[in-house]
C-alpha cells in the first residue's frame, strides 16, 4: 500500500471515533449489509458516525481491505480499533457490546 494512502486511513481512524467504510452513505447506503451496519450503529445510539463511500474511490475500495486485512465492506473501527464487518456489527448489537461501545464513545 502506498505510504500516502495508508496515511489517509490512519488520519481518518484517528481523527474520527466512529468511521464507517461503506458501500454508499449514511443517508442512501447501496447494498443491504451497509444498510445493515448503518442501521445497528444508529439502534446503538452512535451520534457522530463518519461514513466513507468506497463506491467514490477505487484506491479507498480496495486499500481499506488491505489496510485492515479483512476481505469485505463494510468494515466498522471504533476508537482507533477495527472491528469487523455487517456480521460482527449485528452480532454486537444483539449482545449488547455495541452498546456498551458506543455509549463510551459518545
Amino acid at each position: 500500500m502506498a505510504p500516502e494512502l495508508k496515511q489517509v486511513f490512519d488520519e481518518l481512524i484517528q481523527n474520527h471515533k466512529v468511521v464507517l467504510f461503506m458501500k454508499g452513505d449514511l443517508n442512501f447506503p447501496m447494498c443491504g449489509f451497509s444498510a445493515r451496519a448503518v442501521q445497528a450503529l444508529q439502534v446503538a445510539g452512535a451520534k457522530d458516525i463518519k461514513a466513507i463511500n468506497v463506491l467514490e474511490d477505487d484506491d479507498i475500495r480496495e486499500g481499506v481491505k488491505e489496510y485492515s486485512n479483512w476481505p469485505t465492506i463494510p468494515q466498522l473501527y471504533l476508537d482507533g480499533e477495527f472491528i469487523g464487518g455487517s456480521d460482527i456489527i449485528i452480532e454486537m448489537l444483539q449482545n449488547g457490546e455495541l452498546n456498551t461501545a458506543i455509549e463510551k464513545l459518545n
